[in-house]
């Protein structure tokens, strides 16, 4: 297995991504400490202890965002770093710096230090988002090509009151400016709207937003995303890091689809659930814009179509009893 005798740390290991990343580095074979804010938390590792490998292979460790030198024990000795931990609040947020900006971007600065600390980690693979991308003031219209060279701006971002944005621009500056100045071998993937079967017990926000579609909202969000599967955003992770070619950038979106093509898409799967029919405001749709997969593909990836993430998604949803159809 590539992962035999190797040894890896994932950040914030209980989350939606995180996860999915612990499950697919232990198939591969790879030993692998993950760090939780509270590893004697069963709702929060049950279902990593669960997962194939686990009890040989898998290590946990308490580690905070905002604790400095807290990652050290967890990134000594590791080949690879995988930094997944970052909260995501897409809706209303109370009090932005705590919430969101010092857990992103000290958080950010805290893991790559235990990582300068050690000689051991030869890349680092910080997951980011097309937060950190999307948003600035070029219009994004149906002959608009995204890639990897675009940046969202924070300043913008903030007068948008867009903080999850805000959070994941600065999160990615602090990064790649640690890296410049200490040497770290750094990569980001960037994916867009992340769905996908869950492994945890809870509920995600991205897969929240699938779970209002279904289960009685009486409007959809007049938005537009860029889609991917879950399974392929872990998949870019790891060749990210098995590939020594890597490098820079990757943003990580199968389709870009507004909410109402979502909401086709689920009526032609599965016609007998009630979705919503009209949009959340009165405004014109925003245009399909384009991103670009080149870079993703050339790491590797073939993405699987939004379809099947949305089907495993909503079949999930079910399973983990937070739908009933």
């Amino acid at each position: 297995m590539a992962g035999a005798g190797k040894v890896v740390c994932v950040t914030g290991a209980s989350g939606f991504i995180a996860s999915w990343l612990v499950n697919l580095l232990l198939r591969r074979g790879y030993t692998v400490k993950a760090t939780l804010r509270d590893p004697a938390d069963p709702r929060r590792t049950g279902h990593l202890r669960s997962l194939e490998g686990a009890t040989e292979r898998l290590h946990l460790f308490r580690a905070n965002l905002v604790e400095e030198g807290s990652f050290d024990a967890a990134i000594d000795g590791c080949d690879c770093v995988f930094h997944t931990a970052s909260p995501v609040l897409l809706g209303e947020v109370n009090d932005p710096q705590a919430e969101l900006l010092d857990p992103a971007v000290k958080g950010t600065l805290n893991v790559l230090n235990s990582c300068s600390k050690t000689s051991t980690v030869k890349r680092v693979i910080v997951t980011s988002s097309t937060a950190a991308v999307l948003f600035n003031e070029k219009p994004l219209s149906s002959d608009v090509m995204v890639d990897e060279t675009w940046f969202s701006d924070s300043d913008f971002c903030e007068q948008n009151k867009a903080w999850y944005m805000v959070s994941k621009t600065l999160a990615e500056e602090a990064a790649w400016k640690f890296a410049k100045d200490h040497s770290l071998d750094l990569v980001t993937i960037n994916p867009a709207l992340v769905i996908g079967p869950l492994l945890q017990p809870t509920l995600n926000e991205s897969n929240a937003m699938i779970l209002k579609l279904i289960n009685g909202s009486s409007t959809f969000p007049n938005l537009v995303f860029g889609w991917v599967g879950v399974k392929d955003v872990c998949e870019a992770h790891i060749l990210a890091y098995e590939n020594p070619s890597a490098s820079g950038r990757y943003i990580l979106s199968e389709r870009v689809m507004h909410f109402s093509d979502i909401v086709k898409l689920i009526k032609e799967i599965y016609p007998s659930i009630q979705v919503p029919h009209k949009p959340a405001d009165k405004n014109p749709f925003p245009p399909i814009f384009q991103i670009s997969q080149e870079k993703a593909k050339g790491l590797g990836i073939n993405f699987a179509p939004v379809e099947e993430a949305l089907k495993e998604t909503i079949e999930s949803l079910k399973e983990k009893g937070f739908v009933s159809l």
